[in-house]
């Protein structure tokens, strides 16, 4: 075998081992298992191949350098995978500032095993040293280059074909990272990815307010008018708004070891608005596309953080429509105020003051794991909330429930969980920690007098346990966790406290992306905006949530990986009956993207209701 050779078929087969252990992708049939197998080979003949027009030494030195790049592309999607369940695009490449802040979360994501996804080019650097008889570091003519390029077209147009075949018009799924991997491969995606990179960054030099007019119809096609006694129900109220860090609803109403995980939550509940239905709908922006989704009733980006790739854009978000109403609008996070890029979102979305680390008293023994610790939190924030003129908005945003989940032994208030996860063993006692942080924090309202004029909604921002601890959480939950139960354990927690409301579980299908509206006609603003989002409250508002990857629930159906599931059995069923679902879902993303990556609504009227001529 050649030299060359050596290095491609490792590198092919240690990426289809990664592509069945670390990202756990199985084909669905046949056909997709081949296609699966041979995706990565017609990338590596051509950039290996691309060595055969160089001499030995030289030709040896490629090898090695693309070997151990290729392998730190693939290592790099692995660790990222382990925790976001996704794959890198270039704009979360862009986002490499906040790195410097992930501290414990990223070194959890590594260990020295890790070494061996580097061992083929540990081999070839062993061949390249001593030479093995087996192994040719040959010259190659002008007619083995045509045969390895040849030969790697034929692979690439035979694994297109396939690819079409298995998933018709695969390429405008390209928020399915996961489906693109499964048919192109790893390599090839990277290279689309950078194609779709540069393609977005020139759409907002194209765009005109001509293309607004399609989205406003199917929104206004498809808004629900707000309920007649609630509209208004706390005009002139203030406005706070708390991201409850990675809290999923799985959590609510639950128990570990006997003792409930959220009884603050439990009880406060029973006198709000409780929506037990609600989808998260971020995608790689976490926590700041929680908050763009709250804010703009747009939909996050497929790729990358709105906040990072888009934040000078024009919005019509909410601090910014309720300063426009008379409303003092602020933040407040205790962390680096350039971490998601936060301070030149937040003046792009309206907010009047900012309240960052440089704001809060923040030491060794009041902090853990990513800052501040909730408790001293809400205490020193609560002092600015006093000082603030009324009516106000203020947001704020919870760290100690965050990955790796850490906490100090004398804030555990319920035991670890036992299972081979430490994570979500840790998972427990941080919930339970911000749910006793936010008892605290409502007391603390209700003793300053702020509590009786104030609505407060709670939200979970996004998952904290990813679908690599399945085999954990079946154990916790008692339950198969099958693609069907995956979506479903995408619920987070939504709570509206409205003064002088009574409390009501509401069950209707929904999304982050329904907030705003809810919040502002509570509030007795009309939304005449590019919002896809619908009012909680409405009695027309319809049962359905698009995540960001494509996948959608119904009142009936729950589609995830290109299956249809009934939600009453938790069985596929034909897929004609998640068909109309499915265009509606596909042109919701489609519309807002269009909306960020081109910029429009600084086309739009300062009403949201017309274009500008």
């Amino acid at each position: 075998m050649s030299f060359v050779g050596a290095a491609v078929v490792m590198l092919w087969l240690k990426t289809y081992m990664v592509y069945k252990t670390s990202f756990a992708i199985t084909g669905d049939n046949v056909l997709q298992e081949i296609i699966l197998f041979i995706n990565p080979l017609a990338f590596l003949l051509f950039v290996f191949g691309s060595s055969t027009f160089l001499t030995r030494k030289p030709a040896v030195r490629f090898i090695l350098a693309l070997s151990f790049i290729l392998s730190a592309i693939l290592y790099a999607n692995i660790v990222f995978y382990r925790f976001f369940n996704d794959f890198i695009t270039f704009p979360v490449l862009f986002q490499a500032s906040n790195m410097s802040d992930l501290g414990s979360s990223v070194t959890e994501l590594v260990s020295l095993a890790d070494i061996l996804y580097f061992l083929d080019f540990i081999v070839l650097c062993l061949i390249a040293c001593f030479r093995p008889e087996f192994i040719r570091l040959k010259i190659y003519s002008s007619n083995d280059r045509k045969w390895f390029f040849t030969v790697s077209a034929g692979i690439l147009f035979l694994n297109i074909g396939l690819a079409e075949v298995q998933r018709p018009q695969l390429l405008t799924r390209t928020f399915d990272r996961e489906i693109l991997i499964k048919n192109i491969g790893t390599y090839n995606y990277h290279l689309y990815d950078a194609f779709l990179q540069t393609r977005s960054t020139a759409q907002r030099a194209m765009a005109d307010g001509s293309e607004l007019t399609g989205i406003e119809n199917y929104i206004r096609s498809n808004k629900a008018e707000p309920d007649g006694k609630l509209f208004g129900a706390a005009k002139g109220k203030n406005l706070i708004v708390i991201s409850m860090e990675s809290t999923q609803g799985f959590v609510i109403n639950k128990k570990i070891n006997g003792k409930e995980i959220t009884p603050f939550l439990n009880d406060f509940i029973k006198e709000s608005f409780y929506f037990d239905n609600l989808y998260h709908q971020t995608g790689q922006g976490k926590t700041s596309d929680a908050e763009f989704l709250v804010e703009n009733s747009l939909y996050p980006l497929g790729r990358g953080a709105v906040f990072f790739t888009n934040p000078q854009n024009t919005y019509h978000a909410t601090p910014g429509i309720l300063a426009g109403n008379g409303y003092y609008t602020a933040a407040m996070h205790a962390n680096n105020k350039s971490f998601w890029n936060r301070d030149i979102m937040y003046k792009s979305m309206g907010y009047n003051r900012y309240y960052h680390l440089m704001d809060y008293h923040v030491t060794p023994e009041n902090s853990i794991g990513w800052g501040l610790k909730d408790r001293d939190f809400f205490n020193q924030s609560l002092t600015y909330i006093n000082q603030m003129p009324r009516p106000f908005y203020a947001k704020l945003l919870t760290l100690t429930n965050h990955f790796p989940f850490v906490l100090d032994r004398e804030d555990k208030l319920v035991d670890e969980f036992n299972s081979s996860s430490k994570t979500l063993n840790r998972y427990f006692p941080t919930v339970r920690y911000t749910d006793e942080a936010l008892k605290h924090f409502i007391q603390g309202l209700k003793e300053e007098g702020v509590y009786d004029d104030t609505v407060i909604v709670l939200y979970g921002d996004h998952y904290g346990i990813s679908e690599n601890h399945n085999e954990a959480m079946e154990q916790y939950l008692g339950i198969k966790i099958t693609p069907f139960e995956a979506v479903k354990l995408q619920k987070v927690p939504v709570i509206i406290h409205v003064p002088g409301e009574k409390g009501k579980t509401i069950s209707t299908v929904s999304g982050q992306v329904d907030l705003k509206p809810t919040i502002l006609h509570l509030l007795g603003i009309e939304t005449e905006g590019l919002e896809f989002g619908n009012d909680l409250l409405s009695p027309d508002k319809k049962d359905f949530a698009v995540l960001r990857s494509g996948n959608f629930v119904t009142r009936d159906y729950v589609y995830t990986k290109g299956t249809c599931y009934s939600k009453k059995t938790g069985e596929p069923v034909e897929q004609k009956a998640c068909k109309p679902y499915e265009e509606k879902a596909d042109l919701e993303l489609l519309y807002s993207d269009k909306i960020i990556y081109g910029d429009l609504l600084r086309f739009f009227g300062n009403k949201g209701s017309t274009v500008k001529k």
